[in-house]
């Protein structure tokens, strides 16, 4: 199974933290919130990946500490079934789902709404991003919510055709992906993946980068492009950053990793069996922290 593959992939040693709840209907939700003492502040939804909890998000990756920095708000939900009832129809997933009628537009909205309403969180600086399962939650959610968020970044995850026909955003949105090249779960080129557990009939990522510069007003074909330095040579990876040509405040933004797999980048290593993490996910790329260069294009932005 799928969950059982990436779940024993990704060790590391996790203790869960303290949950806070929220109802949601009938539904108690729960999640985890770092909260700088600075009102009102940014806030960032991170989103994990399918058979992942939020804390994960908060030992896997930098967020707490770039949060801490930064002085924003980083709250980490949790899907239920360890999953995001994301646009993509059923015959476009794979590992976990969320359970029927499960409505996570509604909770992830009502979790910003709530901080907001506290005076914790300034409303003209709330952002999402997410990895994965979680990043086509991301992107759901820039979907159906652009009006809420002032951008949106999501991590080794395309568009599929359920998803695209969905997508109806009554406004413009920054939007950053980030993907990997020799992903064997979600494909770069599109299709399905090489890994057995590939998601099937995802658009390629120059379709889904093509479909937001579309929505934001944007230039067809790419912008600037850049290539990063390769401060870590032995990761079998590189990044190159792609820009668009968009009006004033509606960037569409790429960070190709070259050789990368289905992983945040990061400068610090994400398991502690890489060589069968690296089976299973490919490499991780050490060149960037997904999280500071995340935060860096969040944070030009504000409604």
């Amino acid at each position: 199974m799928i969950r059982a593959a990436i779940g024993l992939a990704l060790l590391l040693a996790a203790s869960p933290a303290l949950a806070e709840t929220i109802s949601i209907g009938n539904t108690e939700r729960t999640y985890s919130a770092q909260v700088p003492d600075t009102k009102p502040a940014p806030l960032v939804l991170v989103l994990h990946g399918n058979t992942q909890q939020g804390t994960d998000m908060q030992t896997r990756s930098s967020w707490p500490q770039v949060a801490q920095r930064e002085r924003f708000i980083a709250i980490f939900p949790d899907g239920l079934n360890r999953a995001w009832a994301d646009l993509r129809g059923d015959t476009e997933r794979a590992g976990r789902t969320a359970p029927p009628d499960t409505d996570d537009v509604a909770f992830l909205t009502a979790l910003v709404s709530k901080y907001v309403k506290d005076g914790a969180a300034d409303p003209k600086r709330i952002y999402v991003t997410g990895v994965s399962n979680g990043g086509a939650m991301t992107m759901t959610l820039a979907c159906k919510q652009p009006q809420m968020f002032a951008a949106a970044a999501a991590v080794i995850m395309n568009f599929t055709a359920a998803m695209a026909d969905a997508c109806k955003p009554e406004r413009p949105i920054a939007v950053l992906l980030m993907n990997g090249t020799a992903d064997p779960l979600v494909a770069y080129e599109g299709g399905k993946g090489t890994s057995r557990y590939g998601l099937p009939n995802v658009w390629s990522t120059a379709q889904t980068i093509g479909f937001w510069r579309k929505v934001n007003g944007c230039e067809t074909g790419d912008g600037p492009a850049s290539q990063l330095q390769d401060s870590d040579p032995s990761d079998a990876s590189t990044v190159s950053r792609i820009d668009s040509r968009c009006p004033q405040g509606q960037d569409v933004l790429l960070y190709r990793v070259n050789g990368g797999g289905h992983r945040m980048p990061g400068r610090n290593p994400d398991a502690k069996a890489k060589r069968m993490v690296d089976a299973i996910l490919g490499p991780q790329n050490h060149d960037i922290d997904g999280p500071e260069v995340i935060w860096a294009f969040f944070k030009r932005f504000s409604r």
